[in-house]
């Protein structure tokens, strides 16, 4: 059959399947895009000839649709994905940010930017980058460190193993990522004679693998010698479906579980064995067992700093680490034995060689105790009462409260998502959804998009702060045009509360970071006196853009409001301002940010003796 590229790749891309545990879906649910002279006539042609093939779905930003993509792989446990097209140029570029996002927490999506003339002949194009020292250079060169894959088509036929390429890296459970495909627009336009079985429906098998017997074997021994073992339950516990299979390990053995961000939901919150988080913006109850581990199993977690509180959250002199992970790079993280492996599979392998055995009794009870300890905490938090603005912990528990089991929360950046890492109730696997891989301010609206397309049939409700809100809430239109509920929560705090907080603990009185005039010169610091404000009306702005928007005063008009936005049918959102000074405690946890070694302010320098003393306590595991 003869077709250009872009028709070519187009019809492929419909017709790639995914199948896991006998149960096979489409892959691709969509392609958002933003066209332009780089890809208008190519691809934006393909998607026009045949809208039956793969629906097309108009974006606002280029960034915003990645993050869309990204929500929709999450939602889809990695099992489906979205395309992205732009032009070249700014439509390009504007794609890094979301694709970092992508990459860095192992999402599969699909990038497939415009790119100069393959022939050269109008060279310099509109947009194009001029390089003198190299002629194959373009502004896609800026993908290349945020993608798992990249490739330039430079000739239409090459469309051919590009695209098996990329589809190899996209449903890759240890590899996948963002994958860019990098499409001279001449090229796009370009036909060739395409090979059938290219266009036939393909099936990727998405296995699930087991470590060697051996290994598993050497982890069952550690387990079994371990008188205070601690599971860390990470984003490949979700991914990987293996819920069912740690509960049913837990309830054998009694070994309490901390959650990572991306693993929150690896348990029900009430469940015996859940500790809560763990880490930077831990429980007290996970971060208390921590200190005391002698062996800890990491099942799906890549180990960042935040989880291990910068390597100061695990204090046993001794402490082993046994790392269940599908990525062998993660895997040997710590010095651990690697069990290289699908989670789920692994997991009831492992259950399997602990048959007969459980953990010390007394350990089991401390870590009912504690779950119990840290609910009453939660309570207590979700019902300060304070005034005269409300705290944002009162927020997140009559967000909690309205939602319902199933339903999901999202948010990304700032200082909101540490307190739902210690404060949700996960009721679902599904039900968290927090990015917090590259903490990406204005993820939240976009990524609920992608989640809501996902899944259509839960509500979704979008907790944002006004500093990510102001960065990017264009996605807000798609939601609109799309006709797709999502109930956005605003919560205004004048400013980057999570920032002006660290600010103030080094010495820097939250420079910077509110949103004030400028006076005699200076923005400020972030003062609890501070009046002038910036007057910018962020729910005035979210009904210029078509929600439904609601004013909350108070946590009880927050309540109503969220009761009255389950009847509507459109995007809501909700306003409310809450005090950026108070927040929920660390709950002996520390992360590691550098304050400066020489300084003139005598705040700075007591943080900085302050940094030295607690540094002491940071460890390699090797």
């Amino acid at each position: 059959m003869r077709l250009t590229a872009a028709q070519a790749l187009i019809r492929f891309l419909s017709a790639q399947h995914v199948e896991r545990d006998g149960v096979e879906q489409r892959f691709f649910g969509g392609c958002f895009g933003i066209f332009g002279h780089g890809n208008v006539a190519g691809i934006g042609e393909a998607l026009y000839e045949s809208p039956e093939l793969l629906t097309y779905y108009q974006a606002r930003s280029e960034q915003g649709m990645v993050h869309v993509a990204s929500g929709y792989a999450r939602m889809k446990n990695r099992l489906g994905a979205l395309a992205c097209t732009t032009s070249i140029g700014p439509g390009a570029t504007n794609m890094v940010t979301g694709a970092a996002t992508a990459t860095v927490n192992r999402l599969p999506v699909l990038l497939l930017p415009g790119d100069v003339f393959a022939s050269r002949r109008p060279d310099p194009v509109l947009q194009q980058l001029e390089v003198p020292w190299a002629g194959d250079v373009s502004v896609n060169e800026c993908l290349r460190p945020v993608s798992r894959y990249f490739d330039r088509i430079w000739r239409p036929e090459q469309i051919v193993p590009a695209a098996l390429n990329a589809m190899r890296v996209l449903v890759n459970q240890a590899e996948t990522g963002a994958v860019t495909l990098a499409f001279p627009q001449d090229v796009q336009a370009e036909a060739f004679d395409v090979p059938e079985s290219f266009l036939r429906k393909r099936v990727w098998r998405i296995p699930r693998p087991l470590p060697d017997e051996a290994s598993l074997a050497a982890a069952a021994e550690l387990i079994r010698a371990a008188r205070r073992p601690l599971i860390v339950a990470g984003g490949g516990v979700i991914y990987s479906e293996a819920t069912a299979a740690l509960r049913r390990l837990c309830e054998h053995t009694g070994i309490p579980v901390g959650e990572t961000q991306a693993g929150k939901g690896s348990l029900p919150y009430d469940h015996p064995s859940a500790l809560g988080a763990i880490g930077v913006t831990g429980t007290f109850a996970a971060n208390q067992l921590a200190v005391e581990a002698d062996l800890v199993i990491g099942i799906g977690t890549r180990w960042s700093d935040f989880t291990t509180a910068s390597k100061t959250a695990f204090k046993d002199p001794d402490v082993r680490f046994v790392n269940v992970n599908v990525a062998d790079f993660d895997a040997h993280k710590h010095g651990g034995l690697a069990l290289v492996g699908d989670a789920r599979a692994t997991i009831e392998r492992l259950t399997d060689l602990l048959d007969g055995w459980s953990g010390d009794g007394g350990y089991r009870a401390r870590a009912q105790e504690l779950n119990g300890e840290w609910d009453a905490e939660v309570s207590r938090l979700y019902s300060l009462g304070h005034a005269p603005l409300p705290a944002e912990s009162e927020v997140i528990g009559a967000v909690n409260d309205a939602s319902a089991p199933q339903d999901v929360v999202v948010c990304a950046a700032g200082a909101m998502p540490g307190e739902l890492h210690k404060l949700w109730r996960t009721r679902d696997p599904k039900g968290y959804h927090v990015e917090y891989g590259y903490s990406c301010m204005g993820y939240e609206i976009a990524g609920a998009l992608g989640v809501k397309l996902a899944a259509p049939e839960r509500e979704v409700y979008v907790l944002v702060g006004d500093g990510s809100y102001l960065m990017l809430s264009s996605e807000l239109v798609t939601a609109v045009a799309e006709g797709l509920k999502l109930t956005v929560v605003l919560v205004d705090n004048r400013g980057y509360n999570s920032i002006g907080s660290l600010s103030r603990s080094l010495g820097l009185d939250g420079f910077g970071t509110l949103y004030r005039y400028r006076r005699n010169g200076s923005l400020g610091v972030d003062s609890e006196d501070a009046q002038d404000f910036l007057p910018v009306d962020l729910a005035a702005n979210a009904e210029s853009l078509g929600a439904r928007v609601f004013r909350a005063g108070s946590i009880a008009e927050l309540r109503s409001s969220l009761e009255q936005a389950k009847e509507e049918t459109r995007p809501v959102v909700i306003a409310v301002e809450v005090d950026r000074y108070e927040g929920v405690p660390g709950y002996d946890s520390w992360w590691d940010v550098p304050v400066a070694e020489v300084s003139s302010p005598e705040a700075v320098r007591a943080a900085r003796d302050e940094y030295e003393t607690a540094r002491r306590e940071e460890r390699s595991h090797l």
